[in-house]
């Protein structure tokens, strides 16, 4: 029911700021259209008839929007930009490029929002990474057949036991779905992305099976999905990997790009443990355990001396042991597994291709789930309802007399929780914009390596298992983004003023 109405909420407030656009700001005319049948890959061709430095000027600051400056009117240019609008000049080209608009100078400056896919486009969007999945989880669940049959799930499942059976006290010690948990987890902490879903689809599933009411979310799943969710990872290679090849509106790039490495450490454990708090308290966990508290303690000891080795590498260095890391793990999985079946005389081909299948049924029994909530995003972001929220926060800030330096890097946490692609390009947005080492470039880095993208991880689980009811999943995980969001912007101002 929560996911319904957050759902429905999305669509109409959405709508209702479009509408005030439409109404109010002449320079969003086409917003409708941009909504359904907009694409990121839209751009805006338009002449200008002013005086060369106001051409070049207007150009410069509507670049990064779409737009781009014809020396020549053509048939696809979409306006023809003049002071006044009745400029003879303007009006003969119009008569020529029927297609093209005569319109002011303030008309194209008044567009400050970049193209985005619509609904349509979405749509699209969605099932191609459905489409994606099938290979991965084909890949990684045929080979989860393989270690199921060669017991080597269970195996796993009673090394971490005493540490999930206080977690997930309705999960019987021993059960698959610990190890299945275990690899999730431990595909998100090394940035394996690609692993981490077939890993988490498995651990649903094998949740799903102890519980009793299957369209609800039982508690053992939703403990599992605020910790997923939280996206505990030990090296943001991908963050790092960005930061070093953005490049600024003034030409400079990151100094050092791994700077962000221990703020985003930093913030991405505090969300893991405010997830860990918030449903141990809901759910009557304790939490002052031996065990819980010796388990904790340790990761948070190999954290700290990861920390350590890594802040004495370079840039070159940390791009290096993090591939190694995470592909090497990979593989050294991959040899474990096949040679546990071999020593147990299974037919790990024919487990593998058995497996294999379910992986397959699994990538398009989401799609409907997923179109559904990328859909409810995408009339977010084209509505221009994030750009909203940013202006408000600004003021609100500016208005109590505090430093509003931080606001330029919220739109990334802000479309975090919604789409990993979309955040990611506004970090680079970010990055571009404000430059790679501004306290709001480094801060929409850290915001990025924070957290995961909570309404996509809530339709692809849930979807996979078609559980309707989630319960208190999303108030728990999305108070877990807000403590990630709040100790990324302290521990930024603490690292870099």
């Amino acid at each position: 029911m929560a996911l319904s109405r957050i759902w429905s909420a999305f669509i109409i407030i959405a709508l209702l700021v479009a509408g005030y656009h439409f109404m109010f700001n002449n320079s969003r005319d086409d917003i409708f259209g941009r909504m359904v049948t907009g694409t990121s890959k839209d751009d805006y061709k338009f002449v200008s008839i002013l005086d060369s430095s106001s051409t070049a000027a207007l150009s410069k600051e509507m670049k990064d929007y779409g737009y781009v400056l014809q020396k020549e009117a053509d048939k696809e240019t979409k306006y023809i930009v003049t002071n006044p609008v009745t400029n003879d000049s303007a009006l003969k080209l119009q008569s020529k490029f029927a297609g093209a608009r005569v319109v002011g100078p303030d008309y194209i400056a008044g567009r400050k929002q970049k193209p985005m896919d619509g609904v349509i486009a979405t749509c699209t969007t969605a099932v191609n990474i459905c489409i994606g999945l099938i290979g991965i989880m084909a890949l990684f669940m045929g080979f989860m057949s393989i270690a199921e049959r060669a017991g080597g799930i269970r195996f796993l499942s009673r090394i971490v036991g005493p540490f999930f059976s206080k977690l997930f006290p309705e999960v019987p010690k021993g059960h698959p779905a610990h190890g299945h948990i275990m690899m999730n987890f431990s595909a998100n902490m090394l940035g394996l992305d690609n692993a981490a879903t077939p890993f988490g689809i498995k651990a649903m599933e094998s949740l799903q099976e102890l519980n009793p009411k299957k369209d609800t979310a039982s508690n053992a799943q939703i403990m599992f999905l605020c910790l997923h969710a939280a996206g505990l990872a030990l090296i943001p290679t991908s963050v790092i990997a960005v930061r070093a090849v953005t490049v600024g509106i003034n030409g400079t790039k990151a100094a050092n790009p791994t700077d962000i490495f221990i703020p985003c450490l930093v913030a991405t454990f505090a969300a893991t443990m405010a997830a860990l708090l918030i449903v141990s308290f809901k759910q009557k966990i304790k939490l002052l355990q031996p065990v819980i508290l010796g388990w904790v303690l340790g990761i948070s000891a190999i954290i700290a001396l990861l920390v350590f080795f890594i802040s004495g590498l370079n840039t070159v260095g940390v791009n290096i042991f993090s591939e190694q890391l995470s592909t090497g793990i990979i593989l050294l999985i991959f040899f474990i597994i096949v040679l546990g079946g071999l020593y147990k005389k299974i037919n790990v081909f024919d487990a593998f291709i058995e497996g294999a299948k379910g992986g397959f049924e699994v990538a398009v029994k989401i799609i409907p789930y997923l179109v559904g909530m990328l859909v409810a995003i995408s009339l977010l972001r084209t509505s221009g309802t994030f750009e909203v929220i940013i202006e408000g926060i600004k003021t609100m800030f500016a208005a109590l007399g505090a430093d509003t330096r931080f606001v330029d890097g919220l739109p990334t946490a802000l479309i975090k929780p919604m789409s990993g692609s979309g955040a990611r390009g506004m970090m680079v947005d970010t990055m571009r914009t404000f430059e790679p080492d501004s306290f709001a470039g480094r801060l929409a880095c850290v915001l990025q390596g924070s957290s995961d993208t909570t309404f996509y991880v809530i339709a692809v689980y849930f979807g996979a298992v078609a559980v309707k009811n989630t319960r208190y999943t999303i108030g728990a995980m999305l108070l877990a983004d807000l403590v990630g969001i709040i100790t990324s912007i302290v521990v930024c101002y603490l690292f870099f003023g």
